[in-house]
């Protein structure tokens, strides 16, 4: 019997995972929400095989994979996450990771992984298999969609580093319910005194729309050329940079969300809505289009760069309900 330990901040995610295990390996699972967990469990011989995601709270999945090395651990790691970027594969494995495998896992890459890495061991007669763990608990609906978001982000962030030739560093993305003073408050509070520069995208499709929102900090503008290798020489070339930025960052985000619940989105031109702008007067100006709004916040970062921007995906109060019912049939 292997002792196979799952570590993913989202339940969804190890619901996935869990299922897309090979009927047929007899594996006791044990199930960790943060690397703090994971070690834990590994110390205490519960993770012969880990599948590890790689952002995570309290400890991510790099500094777990360097844990291991310093304690002598003899675990056989294979990374199951959403960030798809080259470098983040490289690191992975020179850490010590047998393998990478990109979110969400298909049920034979899975299998033919694990057959590469002689982690199968023979297949066991049904009756010999242990029971996997039956998710009676519904997956939280906010949980469901960070986890969608997550690997939307990691998309994004995949085509970001090839084009600007970085690393981006991706956080966990939140999800909140917001009516528009409360979103006021949080963004005015978060940015207070700090100018900015936005663009919006609108999206629609099959019931659900939505505007996203991305928002740069002016003082790292001057950073975003240099990585463009573009020095904007006036007023027109920052938004024409800018807009060029939203284009890779929105697009392939909706992207990745659009796959993975089988929607196929509409989206309009990316607009200016202001530069070097304060968030009060951002807020101010759009209350009466997002209104009562489902914010999903993506803070992205560059290693190595002074840049970080943040990705607002506003969706629409009225297009909860079908986004509800478009989860549920993705996890059942």
């Amino acid at each position: 019997m292997i002792a196979l330990l799952v570590c993913d901040d989202s339940m969804m995610a190890r619901k996935q995972l869990i299922r897309s295990l090979p009927a047929d390996w007899p594996v006791s699972i044990t199930q960790a929400t943060h690397g703090q967990e994971a070690m834990q469990a590994i110390r205490q011989g519960l993770g012969q095989v880990v599948l590890l995601d790689l952002t995570m709270p309290v400890m991510d999945g790099y500094e777990v994979l360097a844990a291991l090395r310093t304690e002598g651990l003899a675990a056989k790691v294979v990374v199951v996450s959403g960030d798809v970027q080259e470098e983040a594969m490289r690191r992975v494995l020179e850490l010590g990771a047998l393998a990478f495998i990109k979110k969400p896992a298909e049920p034979d890459i899975l299998r033919q992984t694990l057959e590469r890495l002689n982690l199968l061991g023979q297949p066991a007669k049904p009756d010999d298999v242990p029971l996997r763990p039956a998710f009676e608990l519904k997956v939280n609906f906010r949980d469901a969609l960070r986890e969608i978001t997550n690997v939307a982000m990691g998309r994004a962030a995949a085509l970001l580093a090839k084009v600007l030739g970085v690393f981006v560093e991706l956080p966990v993305p939140s999800v909140n319910i917001f009516e528009v003073s409360e979103l006021h408050m949080t963004l005015a509070d978060a940015q207070r005194g700090e100018r900015y520069s936005a663009l919006c995208q609108g999206f629609i499709g099959d019931g659900i729309a939505g505007e996203a929102l991305l928002l740069f900090h002016d003082s790292e503008i001057a950073d975003i050329g240099r990585l463009f290798k573009w020095q904007p020489k006036d007023e027109r070339d920052v938004s024409e940079m800018l807009l060029d930025l939203a284009s890779i960052l929105i697009g392939a985000c909706l992207s990745g969300i659009s796959e993975q619940i089988d929607v196929r989105f509409s989206q309009g031109h990316p607009q200016l809505l202001g530069l070097h702008s304060s968030i009060e007067s951002l807020i101010t100006v759009n209350k009466q289009r997002w209104r009562k709004t489902l914010a999903v916040e993506i803070s992205y970062s560059l290693e190595g760069h002074d840049v970080h921007f943040d990705l607002l995906l506003l969706f629409t109060e009225d297009s909860i309900q079908r986004l509800t019912y478009k989860i549920n049939y993705l996890m059942n």
